[in-house]
């Protein structure tokens, strides 16, 4: 089996956004080479486009495996349709150019036998081409829809009185996944307010108070990341979910991915927030260095209140307003220092490095424009690598502008514009 790549790139004189907001319709008719377009769903929530072309019999089948509005990024790959094609994986790009105007690059990496693959090749440069034409005539008009307000759900507060108590922000019952939050480690479920309410108008939503914080105990014993996710075993279990969408922000990102390793078949979607990996790639040296130099206050005799004001500084965007700051700094000096100690015990001492094949569900990461700990290239590039290493990739990622870490907070309608798409598709 031989394998090659086709790349078309052109020049348009219509700016990103307008030939974004073309090309980035997965489903759209805008090709002239498509007589009849629809989508549908797959039973992972997985977009699919069910197309024909003029002049042919033949049913076409395509899958979305990578979108990025903020990157303007697209990636596709062939399920039907094209005889004798092994794999069929196209990516789109639509970038500024330098003197005005779009650049439109649109790849397609190849596996055929030969002679069969310069056929599809010659045929993909030939579809890529009249494409490329066929968006010269895009315009600068905008073809943004308005969006509508989401629903706010009512919450209530209960807790799960088992050892140890853990306590929890719910919206009603809804048929379907639990969509439930986990904070980070300066955190708490209040945290996630404003995300709940949303989510919780399109399917039931939860945000948990990991143990010794807010309103849940502390353990008896040394929490590990095994315990975190008995916990969220347990939330499922009392809520009666059939199966969840994990939504982490930075510690919570590492424990839902930890969840995600151990349960993929319980995951209806995983949502990433400031981080993924956690310290699960870094070496001894690097561990034992973090968890040092952030029990070094506390060795001094510190609590959490008294170095919130730093750690709010590496935190905060650069344009966080005071309130922010207020609601950053509240947050971490809320924390007990046992809490605190025994969160970065489990942080620096993970179990296993991630092995991202594991993933069969759809994954939405994010990160704030000038997130410090999380950087967009750190979380792009992990992103790329579930791409790579899924089995069925179905991957988004999103840059939330001018954000700092903890981007739910500091920009909630952007966040919870995207998370709102993400959890509509899962639902239906």
């Amino acid at each position: 089996m031989a394998r090659e790549t086709v790349e078309v790139t052109g020049t348009l004189s219509a700016s990103p956004e307008a030939v974004w907001s073309v090309v980035s319709d997965f489903s759209g008719k805008w090709h002239p080479a498509i007589a009849a377009i629809k989508a549908e769903r797959d039973g992972r929530g997985s977009l699919v486009r069910i197309f024909t072309v003029h002049g042919e019999d033949s049913v076409y089948r395509e899958q979305l495996t990578w979108l990025s509005h903020s990157d303007r990024t697209l990636g596709y790959t062939h399920l039907e349709g094209i005889r004798g094609a092994d794999a069929y994986n196209a990516r789109m790009e639509v970038a500024a150019a330098r003197d005005g105007g779009s650049i439109l690059r649109w790849t397609a990496a190849i596996e055929a036998d030969e002679p069969r693959l310069q056929d599809i090749c010659e045929g993909t440069q030939a579809i890529f081409e009249a494409g490329l034409m066929a968006l010269h005539d895009v315009t600068a008009k905008s073809r943004l829809q308005s969006v509508a307000e989401p629903v706010q759900a009512v919450t209530e507060d209960i807790v799960i009185k088992d050892e140890p108590r853990l306590a929890l922000t719910v919206t009603p019952s809804k048929a379907g996944p639990l969509c439930l939050f986990l904070h980070g480690i300066g955190g708490s479920r209040d945290n996630w307010l404003p995300q709940i309410a949303a989510a919780g108008g399109v399917m039931r939503s939860a945000a948990l108070d990991w143990r010794g914080y807010g309103g849940s105990a502390l353990g008896s014993r040394q929490s590990t990341i095994d315990d975190y996710c008995a916990d969220i075993l347990r939330v499922k279990e009392k809520l009666g979910a059939d199966r969840l969408v994990l939504v982490g922000l930075s510690y919570g990102s590492w424990i839902a991915t930890s969840f995600a390793m151990r349960h993929p078949d319980m995951l209806a979607g995983l949502v990433l927030s400031g981080g993924c990996t956690g310290m699960s790639e870094a070496g001894q040296a690097e561990r034992e260095a973090f968890r040092a130099s952030r029990e070094a206050p506390l060795e001094a005799g510190q609590t959490p209140a008294d170095f919130a004001p730093a750690v709010v500084k590496v935190l905060a965007g650069p344009d966080a307003s005071d309130v922010i700051k207020s609601k950053l700094f509240s947050s971490m000096a809320a924390i007990p220092t046992a809490t605190y100690r025994d969160a970065l015990v489990c942080f620096t001492n993970p179990p296993e490095r991630f092995d991202f094949s594991r993933l069969t569900m759809p994954v939405l990461m994010m990160t704030g424009e000038y997130d410090r700990l999380a950087s967009p290239a750190e979380i792009r590039g992990i992103a790329n690598r579930i791409l790579a290493q899924a089995k069925w990739p179905d991957v988004r990622y999103e840059t939330i502008a001018n954000a700092g870490h903890v981007c739910n907070i500091e920009q909630p309608e952007a966040y919870n514009r995207v998370l709102l798409q993400f959890l509509g598709r899962l639902s239906q």
